[in-house]
């Protein structure tokens, strides 16, 4: 029995552009080193013997060195035989990282145990035969698990387990990630029938950043770390697969989390001003009082009070600041409530506002649309002036 941890998509030196703050953008990308001493971890808890990587072990094929010296260190510190292909991001050609002089000279030094598979050939070792098959480009027209097809099967060990290590989308497989590339002739693709199963115990994919089991056979990891919010159902990312394989065996597959930074998705639509109540006690499940260690893409719609519309904007300004990122999306309108205009017109203590209330309250009730742009500037006029009424 071989037990060995299938990972992919690392991506080191994710830029994360949209992510404004630049101490929050270093954040995120420290974690993704972080979670390689997470992967560390679970070899040695559940005691593997081989760490296959996927593809995509940097985020581009021209990485900063000081980031391929923390990478190398860190693989380097795990004590069991490391292998890596590379992917669409990190490919192989000519010129990029594989084939630097410094990258060879720091991994004999700080990861030895850590190898390289550049070529479309068998690797034999004492626990398995790999089959890698490599990005040597990061758009290929051909299959790069076609050279399996013509392989004399009778030439390899027959009593060893057959890994393919491949990283590229497969026919059949509708992730949206691959809308795209559903096209004829998209680039990197790999046509899993087309694969003898016999011969195969299991195929070790990446570059589909959630958990996705594609055939009895063929898995595809996720990303060890999340980056990047729910595409829909079935979202299981921030793991690595424990394999346990034997000859002509189905292969058995555990995920074991290794994800720490956690993004994610909200929707409401305010009615009145109890839904922002309700909205603030969701975030607070979903976050449990953590700073800087979450990300959230909250959709809104419908409108609050003028004093429930403040306390939003409050709401809104905490969370930029507790957050590693806010998307917003969409806007929650204005809706005076009766007393708030009362409180304005009738405002006895500054006759200037109460004037100017007034007059806004004639200009929004003459407006045929109530959705239109100019109602929503008006309430956004009775906004500012219930704030300021209600500050002085």
């Amino acid at each position: 029995m071989l037990r060995l941890i299938h990972t992919a998509d690392w991506q080191i030196g994710k830029p994360y552009g949209r992510v404004a703050d630049g101490q929050k953008r270093f954040r995120l990308q420290q974690e993704r080193l972080a979670a390689i001493g997470r992967i560390r971890e679970a070899v040695e808890r559940q005691q593997a013997e081989l760490v296959l990587v996927a593809g995509d072990l940097f985020d581009s094929p021209t990485p900063a060195a000081a980031a391929v010296l923390e990478v190398l260190e860190l693989i380097g510190a795990m004590a069991v035989p490391v292998l890596v292909i590379p992917g669409n991001h990190d490919h192989g050609a000519p010129g990029t990282l594989w084939h630097r002089d410094d990258l060879q000279r720091h991994q004999r030094q700080l990861a030895p145990n850590l190898q390289l598979l550049l070529e479309r050939q068998p690797l034999v070792l004492e626990q398995a035969v790999v089959l890698p098959c490599p990005l040597l480009r990061n758009q290929d027209s051909s299959d790069p698990c076609q050279w399996l097809q013509g392989l004399d099967w009778s030439s390899l060990p027959a009593e060893l387990p057959r890994i393919v290590l491949a990283h590229g989308g497969v026919h059949g497989f509708g992730g949206r990630d691959y809308d795209d590339e559903a096209q004829a002739g998209a680039s990197n693709r790999i046509d899993l029938a087309a694969l003898p199963p016999g011969p195969l115990d299991y195929i070790a994919l990446g570059d589909w950043h959630n958990l996705k089991q594609v055939s009895a056979q063929a898995w595809y990891p996720g990303t060890p770390e999340p980056d990047r919010f729910d595409q829909g159902e079935d979202n299981q990312r921030g793991q690595v697969l424990l394999v346990e394989l034997e000859r002509g065996a189905p292969p058995a597959v555990t995920p074991l989390p290794t994800g720490r930074i956690r993004w994610h998705n909200l929707r409401v639509r305010f009615s009145g001003d109890g839904d922002l109540d309700r909205l603030a006690r969701q975030i607070e499940a979903l976050t449990a009082g953590r700073v800087a260690r979450d990300l959230l893409r909250l959709e809104v719609s419908g409108s609050l009070s003028l004093a429930g519309h403040r306390r939003y904007r409050q709401l809104i300004s905490d969370l930029e600041q507790r957050l590693l990122r806010l998307r917003l999306k969409g806007d929650c309108q204005q809706a005076p409530q009766e007393h708030e205009l009362e409180q304005l017109t009738a405002c006895s203590d500054n006759p200037l506002i109460a004037r100017v209330a007034q007059q806004l309250q004639h200009d929004l009730s003459g407006q045929s649309d109530a959705d239109g742009e100019a109602a929503a500037r008006i309430r956004t006029a009775l906004c500012e002036l219930f704030q300021l009424a209600t500050a002085a």
